[in-house]
């Protein structure tokens, strides 16, 4: 059962393989290339990468920059990079969402929360923003966030215990059906994940809890075509993929915090909170959450934006004249780990965002409908300012 036989390019990568050639013990190399994958500091070509963007915008003048993730990426080289994106930019709010930890940046503070929706037994995310100041101590919502962050975690244990473990062969067929994945490519992928949970076994006094994700699992595979030819690696990474969204969907929600208490909490520290990429969470819009705002466009959720304009107008008109309105909001959600990466080796979807770049506000169509509800950028930052600054 081998991948034909051993062939190797020039460049010494493996083109085809036989499975009893790959060493089944962690090697030097596979050390090397854990710790490349789970390090937080950056070499000066990655430095360069996040300083210097492919493009910039000199027609945006403001920024709105309320969901996107650091990852690992320092706070002031992300400052740099925006700066060149926006060589004219004027009034802005930026904050920072990262997945389950609270971070803070010019003021604010922000986190992106996964939390479970009991009436409709799924799980959905929201997205908490604070003046900087009313968290500084904020010890419930820390102990909620490190809690979330610790089960989030253990999705890649599953993860791995998917592909490795018998008892889960049924999950591992239904991905491999769904992905045309070959006998040979499971069991190259079994053997190179084997690997590594050997090594976060091996290293996980020193790896830096952040890393320990399903991302991380993609990233050592990428590794590997320092080692093997890219078309073996994609057929892996495509069925991996596929693996994940068979864990994502036996995995437990209930350990999540209910949507409502992640609400009470943050609202009693004085958060803004808003709805993003509902497309993805239909059933949270009919649960009438008390929230700033929805997200009506994101890179992952652009089909419906001028029905959810719409959709925030229509419950703007039947809420009390008190009551605040409920706001339009677009968000990014960059990753800046992709930005690390050389361009050739980005991910095709995500290589392309910008922390502030939501090109919806210019859209001629989704325009028109922002104007009938004197909607625009300048006027969310203004507003959304004063709520979390009041």
């Amino acid at each position: 059962m081998g991948l034909l036989s051993v062939n190797k390019n020039r460049d010494g990568r493996c083109q085809s393989l036989e499975l009893d050639a790959i060493p089944r013990e962690v090697t030097s190399w596979d050390q090397e290339a854990f710790l490349r994958c789970t390090s937080s500091e950056l070499t000066e070509v990655e430095r360069q990468r996040v300083l210097v963007p492919e493009r910039s915008f000199p027609q945006q003048e403001e920024i709105l920059a309320v969901h996107w993730h650091p990852e690992h990426v320092p706070m002031d080289l992300i400052v740099g990079r925006m700066q060149k994106l926006y060589p004219n930019r004027g009034d802005q709010l930026i904050i920072p969402t990262q997945h389950n930890t609270l971070l803070s940046l010019g003021g604010f503070a922000g986190v992106e929360v996964d939390c479970y929706s009991r009436g409709f037994k799924r799980k959905v995310q929201l997205l908490l923003h604070f003046e900087e100041a009313k968290v500084r101590e904020a010890t419930v919502l820390r102990n909620m966030l490190a809690h979330t962050f610790k089960y989030r975690s253990s999705q890649l244990f599953e993860y791995i215990q998917t592909v490795l473990d018998p008892i889960f062969e049924d999950r591992v067929q239904r991905a491999a059906g769904k992905t045309n994945s070959d006998e040979d490519i499971v069991a190259f992928t079994r053997i190179h994940v084997a690997k590594l949970q050997q090594l976060i076994e091996n290293n996980w006094a020193t790896t830096p809890k952040e890393s320990i994700k399903n991302k991380l699992v993609s990233n050592f595979f990428e590794e590997l075509r320092a080692l093997y030819d890219d078309r073996i690696v994609n057929k892996a990474q495509v069925f991996l993929k596929a693996a994940k969204e068979v864990v994502k969907e036996h995995f437990s929600l209930t350990y999540f915090y209910r949507a409502s208490e992640i609400i009470e909490e943050a609202r009693s520290l004085g958060a803004g909170i808003v709805i993003p990429h509902p497309e993805q969470f239909w059933p949270i819009l009919l649960a009438d959450y008390d929230v700033d705002g929805i997200e009506v466009w994101n890179p992952q959720s652009r089909e419906y934006t001028e029905f959810l304009i719409t959709a925030v107008q229509r419950q703007n008109r039947l809420r009390g004249r008190t009551d605040r309105p409920v706001l339009v909001f677009m968000g990014d959600d960059c990753h800046m780990g992709e930005k690390l990466k050389a361009p050739e080796l980005r991910d095709p979807e995500k290589g392309g965002r910008e922390v502030g770049l939501q090109p919806a506000w210019e859209d001629l169509s989704i325009s028109k409908h922002l104007i009938v509800q004197g909607v625009s950028r300048a006027s969310i930052i203004e507003e959304y300012r004063a709520r979390l600054t009041s």
